[in-house]
């Protein structure tokens, strides 16, 4: 490997890293701002939502833990992000529709996400909180527009950067060599 394919690679990936922070940063606030403005006109303040999410770790105590266990509710919110656009951005190195159809692949994504929630890992968390068809409908709907379409744009618009620097990188150097007559 030449030292340009290797400061390439070293690109590649910190712009990979770079991807995922940014779809998993915009995802995160998204979501997270959502949940809020869906839950305070029902009474409940974004500090007890996010002792919600942390009760899902710590059980029913994490309601009493105060700010500490709102802040960690919202580090394994953002930990959650983070791996949902990790999760996004390895699948669209596999399955290259994804970066070809970001809209498409967002969607189907946000409700991806929205099912392993909702159906695999809240069942197996310490919190079980109760649906309904509305709160199903309205979870679906954030989880497409909050969760999919922002990580799948965000891992689109990067997966052109990209292909540019692996083509850049695959590229064979051309060597001149001036010949004297």
């Amino acid at each position: 490997m030449t030292s340009s394919s290797q400061a390439a690679a070293g690109t590649q990936t910190s712009r990979a890293l770079l991807a995922i922070l940014f779809a998993g940063l915009l995802s995160g606030c998204l979501d997270i701002t959502a949940a809020f403005i869906t839950w305070w006109p029902r009474g409940v303040k974004p500090s007890r939502l996010l002792q919600g999410i942390a009760a899902g770790w710590l059980g029913p105590a994490s309601f009493n833990g105060g700010t500490a266990t709102a802040g960690l509710g919202l580090a394994f919110h953002f930990l959650i992000a983070f791996t949902a656009a990790a999760v996004f951005f390895v699948l669209s190195r596999k399955l290259t529709f994804i970066v070809r159809r970001p809209i498409l692949a967002g969607a189907l994504y946000g409700i991806a996400v929205y099912l392993v929630m909702y159906w695999i890992v809240m069942p197996l968390s310490n919190f079980h909180g109760t649906q309904t068809v509305t709160s199903s409908i309205i979870a679906i709907g954030t989880h497409i527009i909050c969760v999919g379409l922002p990580i799948s744009l965000v891992i689109h618009r990067f997966s052109r950067s990209l292909c540019e620097l692996k083509r850049i990188s695959t590229t064979q150097p051309v060597i001149l060599s001036a010949r004297s007559s």
